[in-house]
């Protein structure tokens, strides 16, 4: 299977340059401190719908535009911040958008989508009734991550910390379906080449887990409840996989526990509102599952900011 290229995701950034925030690198000092080393963090919570999957819903519509192949309608499937996304996207292009997402979302999240006019469409069964969704109104599917129009326009991320700060020496992205950490692989790999590259997982969500240790497509089986809501994929991608086995050095898994402790600690040090899911490199770091390294910043792709404040509380 062929991967995304740099140029693809130079392309992408070209395409979407314009329609997207260029997020900052901030340094929060107290997580420097705490680590004993630079941490820097790129806060996609304030990127347009509050999480990082813009970038790759607008990048596939315009490309798709580009090729002359702009559909009237599409059909996806998300627990809320790839269903904002293709929404606004959709909205600005002018295409209809038909979500299919859980029966209990988070309310801000259902609310985000209605915002940009998606039309939603609750069920237990994300795939199964997207594609049913696609059969019935004729429409194509714009999948939240296994697509490399998709993994190119994540890939931005990758391309902005790069940029925009000093050359990283490990980068922790948050892992659900695996198309960020995909595309952010693509560009650090090729422009900060020394740099660690590590996904981070649930425990109890960790379908790309059980993919790079069986090398083929895992359903997660029985999926247990996880706070980090935003990284609930039923499976890894082929795409997606065939990127993290290629590019990325490790994935791992933190317990519900760590990720519900590092979500405060990410808000009391930062100042940022962020989701439980943006939280996952900081209960990495905390948890000693991965450890800074001597040379070059320790970067976090905070993933999104779409919460519900009474669960922060209750933290």
């Amino acid at each position: 299977m062929e991967l995304v290229t740099i140029d693809e995701v130079r392309a992408a950034a070209s395409r979407i340059e314009g329609r997207t925030l260029r997020t900052p690198l901030l340094e929060p000092e107290p997580l420097s401190a705490e680590f004993a080393s630079r941490v820097l963090v790129k806060p996609e919570n304030l990127q347009h719908t509050g999480s990082f999957k813009v970038r790759g819903a607008l990048n596939t519509l315009l490309d798709w535009r580009d090729r002359g192949s702009l559909p009237e309608g599409v059909v996806t499937f998300s627990a809320g911040n790839h269903a904002a996304a293709v929404a606004l996207a959709g909205e600005q292009l002018g295409v209809r958008t038909i979500v299919a997402m859980p029966t209990e979302p988070i309310a801000s999240k259902v609310e985000n989508v209605r915002r940009y006019g998606g039309e939603i469409v609750p069920t237990d069964d994300l795939a199964g009734t997207c594609a049913a969704l696609a059969a019935e109104h004729g429409y194509p599917a714009l999948y939240p991550f296994d697509m490399p129009e998709v993994i190119a326009g994540q890939g931005t991320v990758g391309l902005e910390i790069c940029a925009d700060g000093p050359e990283p020496g490990l980068v922790l992205v948050p892992v659900g379906g695996g198309g960020l950490l995909s595309g952010v692989a693509v560009a650090v790999r090729a422009l900060a080449p020394r740099a660690r590259i590590v996904g981070v997982e649930p425990e109890t969500s960790n379908a790309m887990s059980l993919a790079v240790r069986a090398g083929e497509i895992v359903p997660v089986p029985d999926p247990a409840a996880t706070i980090a809501d935003g990284l609930t994929a039923p499976f890894a991608g082929r795409h997606t996989l065939a990127h993290v086995l290629a590019l990325v050095d490790e994935v791992v898994e933190v317990p519900d526990r760590a990720i519900g402790e590092a979500w405060r600690g990410m808000v009391e040090s930062t100042k940022l509102l962020v989701e439980p899911s943006a939280a996952l490199g900081l209960a990495a770091l905390r948890t000693g599952a991965v450890r800074p390294r001597p040379e070059g910043a320790t970067v976090l792709v905070l993933s999104g900011g779409n919460t519900d404040l009474h669960r922060l509380a209750a933290q």
